[in-house]
């Protein structure tokens, strides 16, 4: 069990989330909490970079939504970078891959 980390860093484009290690129902508080105190300017885009993630259960998912909706809700876009394989069926699955806008790596999803 690799425990969850969460680096921000900022990009002209908003602000970066660096999601790495297991985002599952022990640890997806942690992100709901660091996603809701951002305060997002209308126009910006709020990326969260899942290159390190290793594990994503339900309550992940539920955190990536409430990440989108907190996003929109400041006018604001939201975009998953560098989804890992297992989360990316996942989100094929289950018609996701259609509602997140989604990048191969974080540079791409950072340029203006």
């Amino acid at each position: 069990m690799t425990p969850l980390k969460i680096s921000s860093r900022s990009a002209a484009t908003g602000p970066v989330l660096e999601v790495t290690g297991e985002l599952d129902y022990s640890s997806a508080a942690e992100l709901r909490r660091q996603v809701t105190a951002l305060v997002l300017q209308p126009g910006q885009r709020l990326v969260l970079d899942l290159a390190g993630m290793e594990f994503c259960d339900s309550s992940g998912i539920t955190v990536l939504l409430a990440a989108r909706n907190h996003a929109q809700a400041a006018q604001a876009d939201m975009a998953l970078a560098a989804v890992p394989d297992n989360t990316m069926r996942i989100l094929r699955i289950v018609g996701l891959d259609q509602v997140f806008t989604l990048y191969a790596e974080s540079d791409a999803a950072t340029r203006p």
